[in-house]
């Protein structure tokens, strides 16, 4: 056909270089998106009460935070809360702890009660008692039931009542006995004021680690939607080996995507291999803060435990526990390079601009396989560390020998 011209070898080269660049835009933008909806979720708790049931307490102990630290919310015998407050995670922002008045006045009306403190802002309430769960409780759980809202009810200081009941029983004495009377009798308290199957969280805002916060913990995860989830998870305190699983494998869930994002920085038009490491860096220092490793939290629990910063740190057996620095970081990165071909395999055909990253700047196996590596290893520290808090010797020395989890892939 007349006018018709052959594409030379460099025609197609630019139109493959054209469509893949737009490909990687493309991608960044929705990765982008996907990452930013995950970290800018917000989550707010509203803790609520009677005057005394350790509120404020119970808010910082879910904030890793002693009643002593400088942010904590101010507790007393009488009632410190007479608006509501919020306090900020003093890592996660996004998440937002709301001390609400008291409930105990004689004024007390359970609608205008929730109209006053703007009941829609919160994603579920927490409604404290320190002893039995009198009417004005009740009352309000079942104005938030009318409101579509969810509840859950948390009997505080339970320590108190076990050590009580420990010096008056003597011989006698059942732990496991006394729990069950105290449940029972929450049980029975609510049901008198005609809310039925109720769900009590039997709590310690000093022994989070005891009793029924990791019940409390996967209960309310398991009816948030997933960022709300993350956040939460994510928010808690490393309080049991339990909980440091479940904070890992929500991690897990979007390693991909970070993976991607840190791909992505070093392909990009102006960009290069040097833009991505101090992303990787950057995530990494996350993730350690997550699990409770870096300096700041290391102090606090020490401070909290009576232990010695640098007795907790020696915990801390892994290379990226140790040292996240960009140099450590591009070292570990280029021998997780060596070992991430089945990791590729898996992927390849799944993500289409895999090939570009390949090829392009950083691959998305290596930094896949970095993050998901070093998660694991930030859990096994985290749960020495934990050990090593509580002075569980023998524990943490069986712990050493076991290998810890394989890495596996989860696309979400």
């Amino acid at each position: 056909m007349a006018g018709l011209q052959t594409i030379s070898e460099q025609e197609l080269t630019e139109m493959k270089n054209t469509v893949q660049s737009k490909v990687v835009l493309e991608v960044a933008a929705q990765i982008h998106n996907l990452l930013d909806s995950l970290e800018k979720a917000e989550l707010n708790i509203a803790v609520t009460g009677e005057s005394g049931a350790g509120k404020s307490t119970f808010i910082n102990a879910l904030r890793g935070l002693s009643d002593e630290d400088k942010d904590a919310a101010p507790t007393g015998v009488t009632e410190t809360t007479m608006v509501p407050i919020v306090y900020p995670h003093p890592k996660l922002p996004n998440v937002q702890l709301w001390d609400l008045p008291g409930i105990g006045t004689p004024s007390f009306q359970p609608n205008q009660y929730l109209e006053q403190v703007t009941f829609n802002q919160y994603d579920f309430f927490i409604i404290v008692a320190s002893e039995r769960f009198r009417e004005n409780p009740a009352r309000l759980a079942t104005a938030i039931k009318a409101m579509n809202k969810k509840f859950y009810f948390v009997r505080s200081k339970v320590d108190l009542d076990v050590d009580a009941s420990m010096r008056r029983r003597k011989a006698m004495f059942s732990e496991e006995s006394v729990l069950n009377e105290i449940r029972r009798n929450c049980i029975q308290c609510l049901e008198h004021h005609s809310i039925q199957s109720a769900k009590v969280f039997l709590l310690s805002s000093f022994e989070l680690n005891k009793y029924d916060f990791q019940y409390f913990q996967d209960t309310l995860a398991e009816e948030l939607d997933k960022h709300k989830r993350h956040a939460f998870l994510l928010s808690l305190p490393n309080i049991s080996a339990a909980s440091i699983e479940k904070k890992k494998e929500s991690l897990k869930g979007h390693v991909w995507k970070k993976a991607l994002s840190v791909c992505l920085a070093s392909v990009l038009p102006g960009c290069s291999v040097q833009n991505s490491i101090p992303l990787l860096t950057k995530t990494l220092t996350s993730y350690q803060q997550s699990f409770g490793l870096d300096d700041s939290s290391l102090c606090k629990l020490a401070n909290q435990m009576n232990k010695s910063p640098h007795d907790l740190k020696t915990a801390i057996h892994s290379t990226i526990g140790k040292d996240i620095s960009n140099y450590k970081v591009e070292s570990l990165l280029n021998e997780a390079a060596l070992s991430s071909s089945s990791v590729l395999s898996m992927v390849e055909n799944w993500v289409p601009v895999v090939g570009v990253l390949v090829s392009g700047g950083v691959s998305f196996a290596a930094a896949y396989t970095l993050l998901n590596s070093s998660l694991d290893d930030f859990a096994q520290d985290s749960k020495r560390v934990l050990r090593r808090a509580l002075g569980d010797a023998e524990e943490e020395k069986s712990e050493d020998a076991y290998s810890g989890d394989d890495a596996y892939l989860i696309f979400d």
